[in-house]
């Protein structure tokens, strides 16, 4: 039995799946996605510096989802670039955040309500990438779930997923931030999204597409809406991923990384004096050479 059906849900779900994103949902997308653009260090000097650099880095941030499914299909990278309209939204975007006199733009459009305001926005967009990515990675490769799931993945995650292209534009080096290593909130969440709705395609999940939209959509909402006016960088899955890792992948290593602390350095033959020592062997004995050489 469908939940929503049972709480008169159904055709606002139905209603919120076909709502139309272009252009005020997709606006707000463009503005937060610039809106992190600029929090990020050096951003502005890069902006005042190289003008082209720093309008490559906002069309990254706001079309990277599309650039990096359009590759993992097979496509031109350029393919979304044909879209004049959204392209220059963003443009004028990034010009009213970076270059808006007094910065007023920047000032309404991070003020908290506002913000808030604006991420939900952004949410709505990136449920909805998802769930496009993974029909489209359907249409091609009809039994291909890791490729749908991927597809969907890149789509709600894609300027996470190259934020190390993205830096090296702005002239940072950072491979400590790779994405893969250390996953942020969103990326984590739409994998999962990726993951339900290629359940969902593959019939495998007894509920609408159009339900599994709205109900992931506001927990996308919530979510980041509460994340965002609290300043939280932490996420809704860490305690899952506590009680299940240890069960699924073990935890030996990070024992036997305790095990071989500092302290215990002798006992697991790796004290790091042992190099030190020869090292000065070998230069006593230079000395000792040089001696007997005077």
């Amino acid at each position: 039995m469908d939940v929503l059906a049972v709480l008169n849900l159904s055709e606002v779900a139905l209603y919120f799946s076909k709502m139309s994103m272009f252009p005020l949902f997709d606006l707000a997308y463009y503005i937060v996605s610039i809106l992190y653009l600029k929090y990020e260090p050096g951003s502005v000097d890069v902006s005042r510096r190289n003008p082209i650099a720093s309008w490559l880095c906002a069309m990254l941030y706001c079309f990277s989802s599309y650039i990096i499914a359009d590759v993992l299909l097979g496509e031109s990278p350029l393919h979304y670039f044909n879209n004049t309209s959204h392209i220059l939204l963003a443009t004028a975007v990034w010009y009213l955040i970076f270059y808006c006199p007094l910065n007023l733009f920047y000032k309404c459009v991070a003020f908290m309500p506002m913000k808030l305001v604006l991420t939900a926005m952004k949410e709505v967009v990136r449920v909805r990438k998802i769930s496009v990515g993974v029909v489209h990675a359907h249409h091609a490769y009809h039994h291909g779930w890791i490729i749908m799931a991927l597809v969907g993945w890149a789509k709600g995650a894609g300027v996470a997923l190259i934020s190390n292209f993205e830096q090296l534009i702005r002239g940072v080096w950072k491979p400590e931030t790779n994405e893969f290593l250390s996953m942020s909130f969103p990326t984590k969440a739409s994998l999962v999204g990726a993951v339900i709705f290629t359940l969902q395609q593959a019939r495998w999940l007894p509920i609408s597409k159009h339900n599994v939209v709205f109900l992931f959509t506001l927990f996308m909402i919530v979510t980041k809406v509460f994340m965002t006016a609290t300043h939280s960088h932490g996420s809704p899955f860490a305690p899952i991923e506590a009680f299940l890792c240890p069960i699924v992948f073990g935890n030996a290593y990070n024992n036997h990384d305790r095990v071989c602390s500092r302290d215990n350095m002798q006992s697991c033959n790796l004290s790091p004096y042992t190099a030190k020592t020869k090292e000065e062997l070998n230069e006593g004995t230079r000395k000792k050479k040089c001696k007997k050489t005077e």
